[in-house]
């Protein structure tokens, strides 16, 4: 398959969009909120047919605040087609953002507000801006909701000072101030709660250095966007919606190279808040579709954020006025010790055989206003993959009156409270288990009824149930039964006649949405009612709440599209991955959240013929060992 049609977009294919975008006649003002590769369909390149290479444009006219969805041929260089998105939105210019407080702040009603409380200099005031799509009665293209805070010194952790129930909404389109809601004044937490290290002295002393060489060098080779290591090859790329894709996933097993995963990524994510007050209760955040997980991609930094023999991949991406530009160290590549690989010591002979594990860690890091989410793809040298999300940043906060209950949130401070919440991801896993022709099999441990089959009722199996349909099974995890999801060819076998496949185990944290049906983003955010959800490949279906989530009332994505209820068996499956962290604050969480972790592996299953790392040679010894 041509992974060259896969590959992200160039510089200069930005600038043949740009060019191409602007003469299409969609207004003087345009807005580029997305512009990446429109990655051809599968079974075209599979017929033989000829495909070109495609660039997609979520645009926003500024001046009318419309949405249009625009698909370019670059072979030809012209726009294949330029549609007006009908419901919802593109996702947030981050210009347009950058506006809301200015707008806000010359508000008189939102000035009158904030001086009941006390705060009279709006220099010192830092304002979140908020997507609405969970609030029905905010009507507009492109509103946004205002939520503000105090910073008493530029560097002050404004968190700490919520100027609590003042609630602005702001047309992003013409600037103006639609609303002013006052909930009623509450008292301000004047406590700084700085995180930095001058604010945290005295430092430890008793941490010593730890230094990470590779006297020869990585294990790795990078040719473009193409990586390679030991068994694995792949490519790695940034998506400026969701943020590092992983594309081609092959293990080369003796000379073959072994398709296992076209394409992985976080479809979506979202962040719902618990707490039922009105100024509280419509907030989450759509970080996918409403505002970018690329566009708000971090430059790594070598010894803080990455630590070893690094390498890093820059990224290209498409500024707001369809200019490119180079996100610099923008995906880190690395190799770890990963503690045993595998070991026995033969009690006959006292003989013991141990091998080191090590795993190439390939990692992104974006900033999504007060929280940071790292994502990890770890490849193993047993052929297993683990996909992990790590969560740290800065609580929300709200104030509350001394002796208020708060059934919702967690006190950390004099007034303040964390409010409860979760962050749900969505992967996209678009398997190819050595070809492209899969089906999915969920595994449950069941019990053999005590009988001849099971004289002492010890015995145990596994209950094996094919999903043929979108919307057979329930699609959530048991931890009571084991259950995991293996991805088979049952078209192809391993040397003992079990059809080759790969597992995905989830991980602790697969919590669902705790939003109830009543809720608008239960409705919105369809996809985090369940753990798995399984397709037929479609090109059209790439992010799991549809294209674009932002101010979309009615919701889109898995929960429409399996409404068909299509076929899954022996076909091209893509599997949809739902985890979710149920987030009740800790006063350990304030004034910044140590990393939290979540994910899932992928295993082999009968996908070789035996333990594929037996080749893995043994360490040096450094040290004694016993």
């Amino acid at each position: 398959m041509r992974h060259d049609l896969f590959a992200p977009l160039t510089a200069d294919e930005i600038l043949t969009v740009a060019r191409l975008v602007r003469g299409a006649g969609l207004g003087e003002a345009l807005g580029f909120s997305a512009v990446f590769t429109d990655e051809p369909d599968k079974a075209l390149l599979r017929a033989g047919e000829h495909v070109a290479r495609r660039a997609r444009a979520m645009i926003v006219d500024r001046s009318t605040g419309r949405s249009y969805d625009v698909r370019i041929d670059l072979d030809t260089e012209s726009v294949s087609s330029a549609d007006v998105v009908a419901e919802g939105a593109a996702p947030v210019l981050l210009d347009e953002f950058e506006g809301v407080a200015a707008s806000v702040k010359k508000d008189q009603r939102y000035v009158d507000a904030l001086a009941k409380r006390g705060v009279t200099d709006v220099t010192h005031v830092q304002v979140d801006p908020w997507c609405v799509g969970n609030i029905p009665d905010v009507q507009g293209n492109r509103v946004c909701g205002a939520i503000s805070y105090v910073r008493d010194f530029p560097t002050d952790n404004g968190y700490a000072h919520p100027i609590e129930g003042v609630v602005a909404f702001v047309d992003l389109v013409t600037g103006e101030v639609l609303d002013v809601r006052d909930y009623g004044v509450r008292p301000m937490n004047r406590a700084c709660a700085g995180y930095d290290a001058e604010s945290n002295t005295p430092m430890r002393d008793d941490v010593k250095p730890l230094e990470i060489t590779q006297p020869d060098g990585v294990g790795f080779t990078i040719d473009g966007n193409e990586l390679a290591w030991q068994k694995w090859r792949f490519q790695v790329s940034l998506h400026p919606l969701e943020g590092l894709v992983i594309h081609g996933l092959e293990y080369r097993d003796g000379d073959e190279y072994r398709s296992i995963l076209h394409r992985g990524s976080v479809a979506e994510m979202v962040v719902p808040y618990g707490d039922s007050a009105p100024e509280h209760n419509w907030r989450s955040a759509f970080d996918v579709g409403e505002f970018g997980l690329g566009k708000l991609t971090n430059s790594l930094v070598l010894g803080c954020d990455c630590l070893g023999e690094i390498r890093y991949l820059d990224a290209v991406l498409a500024g707001e006025n369809g200019e490119p530009y180079t996100l610099p160290n923008a995906i880190c590549i690395h190799e770890e010790d990963d503690g045993i690989l595998w070991k026995h010591q033969d009690w006959v002979t006292g003989v013991t055989d141990v091998r080191r594990s090590r795993r190439l860690v390939v990692s992104s890091i974006a900033t999504v206003g007060n929280y940071e989410y790292g994502f990890f793809w770890y490849f193993h040298q047993d052929g297993s993959v683990q996909v992990e999300a790590k969560l740290t940043g800065i609580v929300q906060t709200r104030a509350i009156h001394e002796g208020e209950a708060a059934p919702s949130a967690t006190r950390i401070g004099e007034n303040i409270v964390a409010p409860y919440h979760q962050h749900i991801f969505s992967f996209r896993l678009d398997f190819e288990i050595d070809g492209p022709d899969n089906s999915v099999v969920e595994n449950d441990a069941a019990r053999i009824p005590v009988g001849p089959d099971n004289p002492t009722g010890s015995s145990f199996t596994v209950r094996k149930t094919l999903l043929e349909t979108e919307l057979s099974g329930v699609g959530l995890t048991d931890p009571q039964v084991s259950r995991n999801w293996t991805v088979v060819n049952r078209g192809k076998t391993n040397a003992w006649g079990l059809p080759v496949g790969y597992k995905l185990l989830p991980g602790w944290a697969s919590a669902t949405l705790l939003a109830q049906d009543e809720a608008p983003v239960a409705q919105r955010a369809g996809f985090t009612k369940r753990n798995l959800w399984v397709t037929p490949y479609s090109p059209s279906e790439m992010r799991s709440a549809g294209d674009f989530p932002n101010q979309h009332r009615n919701g889109d994505g898995l929960p429409v599209w399996t409404r068909a209820d299509r076929p899954v068996v022996d076909t091209d499956v893509v599997v949809w991955y739902t985890l979710g962290v149920t987030h009740i604050p800790r006063a350990e969480d304030w004034p910044v959240m140590p990393v939290e972790r979540a994910g899932f592996h992928l295993l082999p299953v009968n996908f070789f013929d035996r333990n594929p790392a037996l080749d893995v040679p043994p360490s040096e010894a450094k040290h004694h060992c016993h």
